[in-house]
């Protein structure tokens, strides 16, 4: 069984370490004072997300070409740690302007073999910027969801004795896919095939609940899913929620709603230098409480 590093992380209670801590990585972690007590660890994996990788001229605060840096300071780290595996929460690969769909295929194949770097599991979440130039299945084609059928853009998965849902709120309000640029970044609904299935699939489970979605679902506005208090009514009336974890706001947030987390991390793209970088490592205890030590500008956080 691997063995992970066991810290307890609190907003008040962490420090910086100095890279010579993790052997080989140019990283300032935040780590917590002291280790954990006693509640056992069941699950371990990494998220990063919005890194928006093309190689292409910045725009301001968003600095393409850095995702390759930044993403590979991720992807060994994650490796070091042997987390059970690691997801991108979507806006995985960016475009130029005016856009070129050649190029945009070669960053996302690009960015993706960098990915692929992980010697775990590996899984994607749709972002709205993933599909700016590419339909869903040019995107799923060139990407790899580790045991998942290379169409699905939403599914699920069981590891470690939790289970695992992935949601594809990539659709219009009138319940047309986003595709090759089709759609308004605002307009963003999960649509009732989904929502059937969501409901299915928490029915089948008798495990504990995470699920990763790349728009947000704990608001109203812009920036979350138009049905979003339908889907967290599903989430709560299941009983096996614990967290949702998702991207598109780059500066973060955090909200807990009906007993259940909502956690958005912090965008990879925004701003330059290694400094700017930013992703995060989940522990799921046995009883429930999450502790999530971010890197970089991530937030770390203690959730029970």
């Amino acid at each position: 069984m691997k063995k992970h590093p066991k810290w307890i992380i609190t907003r008040r209670e962490f420090l910086k370490v100095s890279s010579s801590v993790i052997a080989g990585l140019s990283v300032d972690p935040h780590f917590a004072f002291g280790r954990e007590k006693g509640a056992k660890i069941r699950s371990t994996f990494g998220i990063v997300a919005d890194s928006h990788y093309a190689d292409t001229e910045h725009r301001g605060s968003r600095y393409f070409r850095e995702t390759i840096p930044k993403m590979q300071e991720c992807v060994a780290l994650m490796n070091q740690l042997e987390v059970d595996f690691l997801v991108e929460l979507g806006d995985f690969k960016d475009q130029d302007r005016p856009p070129d769909k050649q190029n945009t295929l070669l960053y996302l194949e690009t960015i993706e073999r960098l990915f692929q770097q992980f010697s775990g599991p590996r899984y994607h979440v749709l972002g709205n910027h993933d599909l700016d130039s590419l339909s869903k299945a040019e995107f799923l084609n060139a990407v790899d969801n580790t045991g998942i059928p290379p169409h699905s853009s939403y599914y699920a998965f069981d590891l470690q004795g939790m289970h695992f849902i992935v949601l594809d709120a990539n659709f219009k309000s009138d319940g047309s896919s986003y595709e090759n640029g089709n759609f308004k970044w605002h307009d963003t609904n999960i649509p009732a095939r989904q929502i059937e299935w969501l409901k299915a699939d928490l029915k089948s489970t008798p495990k504990p609940v995470i699920a990763f979605v790349h728009q947000q679902l704990d608001c109203e506005g812009d920036l979350c899913v138009n049905n979003a208090k339908e889907v967290r009514s599903i989430l709560e009336r299941s009983g096996k929620t614990l967290a949702v974890f998702q991207g598109h706001n780059h500066r973060g947030h955090y909200s807990r709603l009906a007993g259940i987390h909502y956690y958005t991390l912090k965008a990879m793209v925004e701003g330059s230098g290694s400094h700017n970088n930013a992703y995060a490592v989940v522990e799921i205890h046995e009883d429930g409480t999450i502790s999530i030590t971010g890197y970089r500008k991530a937030i770390s956080k203690q959730l029970s």
